[in-house]
């Protein structure tokens, strides 16, 4: 359906690729891998048109429909949340008016030739408005914002009163709705909670006909969703035939294999090389030199790719607390609205974190898990109820908006050296680096770096101070699957304690000893992991 050959880019400096290609077949399910800017989002824009190759072809089959979900959503104002959705189905209202044409063209007398025309333009439109669903347009419309979490009760709601990243998931929907020839889904997982993940994956696994091509730093939804995965790095792609488990041990044979080969080469050329100074100078060996030398001329060298930068931390052993470290009972939260009345969050919340406990606090969205953490980290307080830190507890905070307690003034070092006051520069520097800002990034802004920078930095600062209470809210939002991977590893080997949010269900399986769940303003303690969780509550995935 559509073929990228021998595709050359490059912005400014940076060679993205030389000579790449990929191949999207019809139905296929790919899985787009390798470090940030190395140009996965740049095959996105290169088969939509946005940008050009600066050599190479692109091919797409005529009359192939592409649905592109970017990290972008544009202007929403102007209408209601399902007329905007709907509005994404362009092509589909105009084929309805075609077709509603035609008939009443058919009415009217005409020539034999002409009415066969007529007739094959009819049965081509209305054959493609069945396959995009023209149809049951409105419910499939209303089926899909409701999987991903908005409800029919704001399906008529403006769409300017939704926030970011709600847009982010209307501007899905309309991706959805359109039912593409080949979908193009760029991190389509971020803005979403475990609910609308899950149903998001069970529609692309079960409901979607069309090729798939998609990033995403959710580890679980790349596994159960793609069957090829395509690493980009090194100037080139390289395919591997399964999904993100599969890629990484294949990865790491083919480097071996790689690496064993180059090994044998390097002593084939020692020796080769080694002949060659010391005949040079024999006329008796002139012959003989000169074929190795040609020899030597005509070798593909084997390069080694270089390493992939990646952060490189672990939590310093923390000062012990006592055993009871968060002691909660019936706390309550409600927030004034601007109206004069009160939106309650939760209430009646009783509990006790215990030292060592890694708890992950889950709810549908909105359910007030954000608002327990802040209370909990003291960012705000209770409305009732109490909530008793522990003797000897150390916190640390982590906010899913990273900006919220950053200044965005200063510099990435000076943001660290307030967390380290009497390190010294050398360490700072380390730590800095540590978190993949080495030479002159330390000194960048806060404000010009990106959300996966951002966090970065807050959790460089966690670790500049002797923390045993972590209380962290989605921090693996905008870290990419590697940087989730070592989060995950120091977390786990943290001898702390942990309370987190997370829609990473990889990372919560791996994790979490306990489970708080709030449903419907009240929280449920389950006493084991999240797999336990799940079975117990009737949740299962």
């Amino acid at each position: 359906m559509i073929h990228l050959t021998n595709i050359t880019r490059q912005h400014g400096n940076q060679i993205l690729f030389d000579k790449a290609s990929l191949q999207i077949l019809e139905g296929s399910r790919t899985g787009l891998v390798g470090p940030n800017g190395a140009g996965k989002s740049t095959i996105f824009r290169l088969i939509t048109g946005e940008e050009e190759p600066d050599g190479g072809d692109i091919s797409i089959v005529k009359k192939t429909t592409i649905g592109y979900f970017s990290q972008t959503t544009g202007e929403m104002e102007g209408r209601s949340v399902l007329a905007e959705v709907m509005a994404a189905a362009g092509n589909v209202s105009e084929l309805a008016e075609s077709i509603s044409e035609m008939e009443e063209a058919m009415a009217v007398p005409m020539g034999d030739d002409e009415m066969a025309d007529l007739l094959e333009r009819y049965g081509n439109a209305v054959e493609e408005f069945e396959n995009r669903g023209g149809y049951d347009l409105e419910p499939r419309a209303k089926a899909i914002l409701t999987g991903l979490g908005i409800g029919p009760e704001d399906h008529d709601r403006p769409v300017e009163s939704f926030s970011g990243g709600w847009k982010m998931r209307i501007a899905l929907a309309g991706i959805l709705l359109i039912n593409p020839d080949v979908l193009l889904l760029d991190e389509p997982t971020n803005h979403l909670d475990v609910e609308s993940i899950v149903w998001l994956e069970n529609w692309l696994v079960s409901e979607f006909k069309g090729a798939l091509l998609m990033t995403c730093h959710d580890h679980e939804f790349m596994n159960r969703v793609v069957k090829r995965t395509i690493e980009v790095a090194n100037r080139t792609l390289t395919t591997y035939g399964g999904n993100y488990d599969f890629y990484l041990k294949e990865r790491e044979i083919r480097r071996e294999q790689l690496m064993a080969s180059y090994r044998r080469q390097q002593e084939m050329l020692a020796k080769e090389e080694e002949f060659i100074a010391r005949f040079a100078a024999r006329v008796s060996h002139a012959a003989q030199v000169q074929s190795r030398i040609k020899k030597l001329e005509k070798i593909e060298r084997i390069e080694l790719p270089p390493e992939q930068r990646s952060m490189k931390f672990e939590f310093a052993e923390p000062p012990r607390s006592g055993d009871d470290v968060v002691a909660i009972d019936g706390l309550a939260k409600v927030w004034p609205m601007d109206d004069g009345g009160e939106k309650p969050v939760f209430s009646g919340v009783s509990g006790m974190v215990r030292r060592g406990d890694k708890i992950a606090v889950v709810g549908v969205n909105g359910a007030g898990k954000s608002t327990f953490l802040k209370v909990m980290a003291g960012q705000t307080e209770g409305t009732s109820g109490n909530l008793t830190i522990g003797a000897s507890v150390h916190t640390g905070y982590f906010s899913q908006h990273a900006m919220d307690i950053l200044d965005p003034k200063k510099s990435v070092f000076d943001t660290v050296q307030d967390a380290l006051p009497t390190a010294g520069i050398g360490v700072i520097r380390n730590l800095c680096a540590a978190f993949l800002f080495s030479g002159d990034d330390v000194d960048k802004r806060i404000d010009m770096l990106s959300g996966g920078e951002k966090s970065r930095v807050v959790l460089a600062t966690l670790l500049a101070r002797p923390l045993n209470l972590l209380i962290l809210d989605e921090p693996t939002n905008h870290l990419d699957i590697q940087s989730r991977e070592i989060l995950l590893a120091a977390l786990s080997a943290f001898k702390g304690t942990v309370v987190l949010v997370s829609h990473d269900r990889h990372f919560l399986r791996s994790l979490v000893t306990r489970v708080y769940e709030i449903d419907h303003g009240e929280m449920i303690s389950y006493e084991g992991d999240y797999d336990y969780y799940l079975t117990k509550s009737g949740k299962l995935d």
